[in-house]
């Protein structure tokens, strides 16, 4: 079992060239989908559901987790990569015996650095961040990515980490993202995050079938920047995971955006 390197940097290379096609200038939609393993609420492995889900969203970046890869030979991550011709970061949590399992990013937008976080906590599950900062239609967006764990002292702990990673950097608009995994809505842990990006709209997304919870998660920084926050829940992604998907809408030219705003 290894854990991912804290502070470790790379910088991706897709498969193959990438078009960058925003869907609309100055905005990108963002997207947090816990995959599941790609195992059904019928109990069966299907990536195609998955990437029938992906391809439902149209989104430019995407943030997966419970990805895992090499399982049977199957490889998840390439194939949900290519089955949308994306550029994919990896960020597995957990490696062994050939296999992988943890976190990845999907991205149209060119990937110019990474960072690969461990928040893993003793006796616990390996949890894990990519800190990524992408160049979407010009503008730089750093996207943090997360999967954060059960016991609600492990996720507070992995949040102030997180919010020291973002500390008070206003180079660039920041996005986080992820399955949280918070069930208490008045615990400090989102407390903290609403003081950072302020509050946004947080649909439940689980379970898919039937959602009580919003464990799924996508907070902006600076928060006007954020135009829409919404579950995607369609039969094929009611079906595909235990999870429904989030996805969000936001600005990225920050200075027109805020003269809008003010």
């Amino acid at each position: 079992m290894l854990h991912a390197n804290n502070g470790f940097r790379h910088t991706t290379v897709p498969a193959r060239e990438i078009e960058v096609t925003l869907r609309a200038p100055g905005e990108i939609t963002l997207a947090s989908y816990n995959i599941h393993l790609g195992i059904g609420k019928d109990g069966l492995f299907s990536p195609e559901r998955i990437a029938g889900v992906l391809a439902e969203l149209e989104a430019d970046v995407i943030a997966l987790q419970e990805v895992e890869s090499g399982a049977g030979g199957f490889d998840m991550f390439g194939y949900l990569r290519d089955s949308g011709n994306f550029a994919a970061v990896s960020g597995p949590t957990l490696q062994r015996a050939g296999r992988e399992y943890g976190n990845a990013l999907l991205t149209r937008c060119p990937v110019l650095d990474v960072r690969r976080i461990d928040l893993s906590m003793p006796r616990r599950e390996p949890r894990g961040a990519l800190d990524a900062v992408l160049d979407c239609g010009g503008h730089v967006v750093r996207v943090v990515c997360t999967h954060l764990g059960l016991q609600p002292a492990e996720r507070r702990h992995q949040i102030r980490d997180l919010l020291r990673l973002v500390g008070d950097d206003a180079t660039m608009p920041a996005v986080l993202m992820g399955d949280i995994n918070e069930w208490f809505l008045w615990g400090r842990p989102l407390r903290w995050l609403h003081r950072t990006f302020g509050r946004a709209r947080a649909p439940r997304t689980f379970p898919a079938r039937f959602p009580l919870f919003a464990l799924d998660r996508i907070w902006v920084r600076p928060c006007y920047l954020l135009r829409s926050v919404a579950v995607h829940s369609t039969p094929l992604a009611r079906a595909a995971s235990d999870h429904l998907p989030l996805i969000a809408r936001i600005a990225t030219d920050r200075q027109k955006t805020q003269a809008l705003h003010s």
